[in-house]
């Protein structure tokens, strides 16, 4: 919609994905409202609203009216929610073999939104006593002392004085005993029920309730309806407390963030809000404290813990010019930090972020679910009516006992525990990848990663440690070592690419200044040219070179010598002049062979695909045991992948926008790096911490996710089809019925939390 502006905000209470489903059928009906989207666990709902249309009031009116209550995303709130920044945008580059990736050099940038609490005290009711929606300022405190658990009490309460009430009089008084007691916890039963009913909803819960609870008492089951409502209330507690169990694992993670920071000006520190800290900024961050944002060592080097943010367990040695997360602990020494990212931007808001977005990427298995249950419901009273009418019209049969059945599968009848099923399995898959450095941007991502049949691995960076060291200088006749460092330090200048960094880094240990370069660009796939001293210069594949005729003869075989070796070459020339080579070596990581190991006892058939020269790429493929492709161009890689794809599922793992073609390609791209920008927001999904046995874990927490969620399908499924031959048989009431349905969402629910124990590290 043209003009239409994107507005936010948090609403409170939503226990189960019917929840969800109601504010999106009743907002998404109003004008100028359109892609209206509502998340269960981030407790989110964010739409387009043309101007001059709705009133942002009546949207929350509405969803007041629901049951649920609602905030403006940043307004004031006691507590916060699982609020998140604004997407960063970013540009970036990170790299792989050579003759691939010295084509893009690049800088990450990003930027920051605001972030705010939210969250708004809720009205009582989601269509009963015991669905009243969550408080925030109920938020860590006992069941019993929350709205919701204070109208179970009350609801028990009457339940429990009308028992008594009949004891002590008789059966006639006590049946009206039951009769006011369930009226009593109906009441907000049956407003819900009209309010949606009003809105366009007549299959929701609230209306079965009602509708059971009034015909148990024309039939005269007053006492049982009175039971109904009390254990409806009981289980709508449970359902709450088990979807704010959830929610917990995601809101840890905002909590590791310290809030206050010691912010140093001129030798002086003074306690700041850590939100508040700006780039370019000091910190000072004493041993024990948590590191209050991401930045970047200035003094000062420790041990640091960054388990909270990576899941890594063993602390790492950091000292200047290093990067540090914020939420990580300092356990040695004093540090001095200069900030790098804001509160609003930091590795840990975009993991939160990261994990509140990917609900919008919903798996295949839940919108099939989602389009299930919507035809399910109606189905379900369909039948009830049925049950209701035709054993009676069409063989006499007491009406009493017919009417009494179809109740019963009225209550069956609520596709709760089948519609949350599947999202409670993805946000505890998502949660517990998060605290382990394992991000998946949605369902979506998780059960596509299940699938993998085959990985294809970038190489450097990815199963090397990106951290190449020059190992030859190979000056042609009549040029000096230093000549030839001081040229292709020159063309390397202001480069990103780690070979770059690895010439650079020699060249300034062997005290050689780098000549003034200009004009520098990349020549895909091929290397970098420059003018350096006046005159053209380049550092690039020793085959390019050769058909720029850059090498002698004599060159391009110790070029080869070197290359079987395992060594990465580059050609140092100018126009018809060529300077010599250099040579680099990559080690594979520690970690590399066991990875590929616990892939191929998983079935999977892992591949490199490098722009590397072949002899390099077969010593690393050697030493790993893996297939390999060299010498490929970026859409060499497209291509390859497609082909994989072909035959099943593909993953591939690059760790920059080099690999950006091949990422998208892949059913699942996944990118590597710690905590970078695009590491975060590139590929479907990223590995935090650098680690290639983390690719493996990744596809074990996506193979336990699904396997989850193939549980919990079938407990509410078979606990519905159980229960809907019993109660059409007589076998199970409306008690029974009731508990059934409740108790089907609670047990899947809890179930889905398994996860957030879930080890994926664990190969046995």
């Amino acid at each position: 919609m043209s003009g239409a502006e994107r507005r936010d905000w948090t609403v409170s209470g939503m226990d189960c994905a019917a929840c969800t489903l109601k504010v999106t059928k009743a907002v998404e009906r109003l004008p100028g409202v359109s892609g209206v989207k509502v998340a269960l666990m981030s407790e989110r709902l964010s739409l387009d609203l043309e101007p001059a249309s709705t009133d942002p009031a009546e949207i929350e009116a509405i969803v007041k009216r629901l049951g649920y209550g609602i905030a403006q995303r940043g307004a004031s709130s006691p507590e916060n929610t699982l609020d998140a920044p604004k997407k960063a945008h970013t540009h970036g580059a990170d790299c792989e073999g050579y003759d691939h990736d010295h084509a893009d050099h690049g800088h990450d940038h990003a930027k920051g939104g605001d972030k705010g609490p939210s969250s708004a005290k809720a009205d009582a009711g989601h269509g009963s006593p015991g669905h009243v929606h969550d408080d925030p300022a109920d938020r860590g405190k006992a069941w019993y002392q929350t709205n919701k658990g204070r109208l179970v009490i009350f609801t028990g309460a009457l339940l429990v004085l009308a028992w008594g009430f009949e004891l002590l009089t008789s059966a006639d008084y006590g049946y009206w005993a039951f009769t006011f007691a369930c009226v009593i916890g109906v009441a907000p039963v049956a407003k819900r029920a009209f309010e949606a009913v009003r809105l366009g909803q007549p299959f929701t819960i609230e209306s079965l309730m009602t509708i059971a609870a009034i015909g148990a008492l024309f039939i005269g089951a007053a006492e049982e309806a009175a039971l109904v409502v009390f254990l409806f209330a009981v289980g709508e507690v449970l359902e709450g407390v088990a979807a704010g169990k959830a929610r917990d694992g995601i809101r840890a993670l905002a909590n590791l963030v310290p809030k206050t920071a010691l912010l140093e000006i001129d030798g002086k520190t003074r306690e700041v809000p850590a939100d508040q800290l700006e780039v370019g900024q000091r910190v000072l961050v004493r041993p024990g404290d948590r590191i209050p944002a991401d930045g970047e060592i200035a003094e000062g080097t420790s041990g640091i813990d960054e388990s909270p943010v990576t899941g890594e367990s063993v602390p790492v040695t950091r000292g200047p010019g290093e990067s540090v997360f914020a939420g990580s602990i300092n356990t040695e020494a004093a540090l001095r930090v200069t900030v790098t990212k804001t509160a609003a931007d930091n590795t840990i808001a975009r993991i939160i972020q990261l994990v509140e977005e990917a609900e919008d990427a919903r798996a295949p298995t839940e919108r099939f679910i989602d389009r299930f249950s919507r035809w399910y419901m109606p189905a379900i009273v369909l039948l009830a009516a049925l049950v209701i009418l035709i054993p009676p019209l069409a063989t006499g049969a007491d009406w009493n006992t017919w009417i009494y059945r179809g109740l019963a599968l009225l209550l069956i009848g609520c596709p709760c525990a089948l519609v949350i099923s599947v999202p409670a399995s993805i946000a505890s898959t998502l949660s517990s990848g998060a605290r382990k450095g394992l991000l998946m941007k949605g369902g979506a991502v998780i059960e596509a990663a299940a699938k993998v049949l085959a990985i294809a691995f970038d190489k450097t960076g990815t199963l090397t440690h990106g951290k190449p060291k020059v190992t030859d200088i190979v000056p042609a006749p009549g040029v000096s070592e230093s000549d030839l460092l001081a040229v292709a330090a020159g063309v390397e200048t202001g480069s990103s690419h780690p070979l770059a960094h690895a010439i650079l880094r020699r060249a300034e240990e062997a005290g050689i200044e780098a000549l003034p370069a200009t004009d520098a660009r990349a020549i895909v796939g091929k290397g970098v040219e420059a003018l350096v001293g006046g005159a053209k210069a380049w550092v690039s594949s020793p085959r390019h070179a050769e058909e720029s005729g850059g090498i002698a003869d004599d060159q391009s075989e110790i070029a080869a010598r070197l290359e079987t070796e395992g060594k990465t070459v580059v050609a140092v020339f100018r126009t018809g002049q060529s300077l010599g080579l250099v040579a680099l070596r990559d080690e594979p990581r520690n970690d590399a062979a066991e990875a590929m190991a616990q892939l191929r006892a998983m079935d999977i058939a892992p591949v490199i695909l490098t722009g590397d020269n072949p002899r390099t790429a077969e010593a690393i493929a050697g030493q790993l045991g893996m297939e390999f492709h060299a010498s490929m161009m970026p859409e060499d890689k497209l291509r390859l992948i497609r082909e994989m794809g072909a035959t099943g599922g593909v993953m591939m793992i690059g760790d920059g926008i080099n690999d950006a073609p091949a990422l998208k390609q892949a059913n699942v791209g996944v990118a590597m790096g710690s905590g970078t920008d695009v590491a975060l927001e590139t590929a479907d999904a990223a590995i935090l911490r650098d680690r290639v046995v983390d690719v493996p874990a990744l596809i074990r927490l996506a193979r336990a996710a699904m396997a989850n969620i193939r549980q919990n399908v079938a407990l509410a499924l078979g606990l519905k089809a159980v229960f809907l031959v019993t109660s059409v048989l007589g076998l199970t009431g409306l008690w029974i019925a009731i508990l059934a349905d409740t108790g089907a969402t609670v047990l899947v629910t809890l179930n889905a939390l398994r996860l957030l124990r879930f080890n994926p590290s664990d190969n046995r």
